[in-house]
């Protein structure tokens, strides 16, 4: 499966824990690839295809001074996803407020035949 659009190419990159990882380490400042590669338990190769889902999802530059390739995290795709979310997540909270009180005022309306059931029940 191909993906195209940038919204989804940053939730792709998002949904692994190794490049979660490295953002998160991205996060504290600029690194080499070395340095980002250090902590896991993994190839270089291994490691080389994390950096390029991050690079296409564009949420890490590459920039090359000499031999070294240091990697930098970009902000702006992760402000995108977040403001798909937030938007999202506000009306999903109207959504889930409207059917609380929906619900509310079917229990009041509930109790009040009830009671009135009990009422004619007496009579």
């Amino acid at each position: 499966m191909t993906v195209a659009d940038p919204l989804s190419l940053v939730f792709a990159a998002l949904a692994d824990p190794t490049r979660r990882e490295i953002l998160s380490r991205l996060s504290r400042g600029s690194a080499t690839v070395g340095e980002v590669a250090a902590p896991f338990a993994m190839s270089a190769p291994a490691i080389s295809q994390h950096l390029k889902v991050l690079e296409r999802a564009g949420l890490v530059t590459r920039t090359t001074h000499a031999q070294w390739r240091t990697l930098s995290m970009q902000t702006d795709a992760l402000d995108e996803a977040s403001a798909w979310v937030e938007k999202h997540r506000r009306e999903w909270n109207m959504r889930l407020d409207a059917l609380d009180t929906h619900l509310k005022a079917m229990k009041s309306t509930s109790k009040r035949t009830t009671a009135q059931k009990a009422e004619v029940a007496e009579s």
